[in-house]
């Protein structure tokens, strides 16, 4: 089985906390689709005969494409690769782009999924943040997506936000419960350098949240979804039982995936490539016949710590045998060295044959992954 992700990098205009590669070059848009469906093509056999078992379109933000444009990428998609066994599709969008029309253009394409970027329901703050849309349209376009017959629902939420206090955050969550949503991904703000909020935060606009206040957002956060019946499957996400992200969860499983567009990433099990973060040079380079890019093949230490940090973010967790098998006996035993300390102190334990973070170890994963690694 296999994955691929299609990066589509226009955005309307930038979030102040985003890193991600974007555009707002929309006059751009007809060019890249074009260029698109080259790439899927030139890079057919990159997969090696793998299935695809899910498609995942990321951005950048998708839902800025026209449904026809849509239709072309998977058309190419459908005539290149098949999709017979594909279960699963998921269009990342923004709440403001799901109009009654987009929506009911969307329920018409292959998409089973959709994922959500709502971020907060706290309009100010999502005025400082420079997103689009506010709390009430995040909540009409879930109504919408249902409505369609959209069941597989997953929104974006972030804590630790400037000015966030715990009464702020829970109202967040009991917002997102009450659209009965089926994932939920919440990752803690990070104030990336060269950002619109990193200057902010620089010259004194924007306070970072102390990391006592995330700890206890982390905390409300685990302990108010699991109580509604969410299951903690990964670091940073979360889901209703049956509805992981099979995509993502594809990235931690160590699932072959290309990925097309400027900036994506591909991974085969032996090598990792990813394009320019650039466009311009993204579209020079479809039109000269090869995609601009770069290739690292992959050492044993490198695949061994791709598979600790890949692996210990998930429930499940590493399994000792894998690790055995992969990497042999000398990483395996450096592996369990390492982990010792962090077995006596119950931030680790080994259950039926895997090596996973206890809840009082997620606290401190960055730190455990750290020590866990071959340097």
């Amino acid at each position: 089985m296999a994955g691929i992700y299609i990066h589509i990098p226009f955005c309307k205009t930038r979030c102040a906390y985003c890193d991600f590669y974007s555009t707002t070059q929309t006059s751009l848009r007809e060019r890249y689709i074009q260029a698109l469906c080259r790439e899927l093509e030139l890079r057919n056999g990159y997969l090696q005969g793998h299935p695809v078992h899910t498609v995942y379109f990321g951005g950048g933000t998708p839902s800025q494409l026209r449904p026809t444009d849509l239709e072309r990428i998977f058309g190419l998609l459908y005539k290149v690769y098949g999709l017979e066994q594909c279960t699963e599709i998921t269009l990342e969008a923004n709440p403001d782009d799901l109009t009654d029309d987009y929506v009911a253009a969307l329920a018409r394409l292959p998409f089973n999924r959709v994922s959500m970027g709502i971020q907060t329901f706290h309009d100010p703050t999502l005025r400082l943040l420079n997103r689009r849309h506010t709390a009430a349209q995040a909540v009409a376009a879930v109504n919408r997506l249902r409505r369609a017959g959209i069941r597989n629902i997953s929104i974006d939420l972030i804590y630790g936000l400037p000015g966030e206090t715990q009464e702020r955050w829970e109202a967040d969550l009991r917002q997102a419960l009450s659209l009965d949503v089926e994932h939920i991904s919440a990752y803690l703000l990070t104030y990336e350098e060269g950002t619109p909020l990193y200057r902010m935060k620089q010259q004194g606009q924007v306070q970072e949240a102390d990391e006592d206040s995330c700890l206890c957002f982390f905390t409300t956060l685990m302990d108010t979804l699991a109580a509604n019946g969410y299951e903690h499957y990964e670091i940073s996400n979360f889901c209703k039982p049956g509805f992981h992200s099979r995509h993502n969860s594809s990235y931690w499983q160590g699932t072959p995936y290309l990925g097309c567009g400027p900036s994506a990433h591909s991974y085969n099990g032996q090598t990792r490539s990813w394009n320019t973060p650039s466009i311009d040079r993204y579209l020079a380079g479809i039109d000269s016949g090869q995609p601009a890019s770069d290739t690292e093949r992959l050492s044993l230490h490198t695949r061994y710590n791709e598979y600790i940090m890949t692996r210990l973010r998930t429930r499940q967790g590493a399994s000792l045998n894998t690790l055995r098998q992969d990497f042999g006996q000398s990483l395996t035993d450096y592996c369990l060295h390492a982990a010792a300390q962090h077995l006596a102190a119950n931030r680790l334990e080994t259950t039926n044959g895997y090596l996973r973070l206890t809840r009082q170890g997620i606290f401190v994963s960055d730190d455990i992954l750290s020590d866990l690694m071959y340097v």
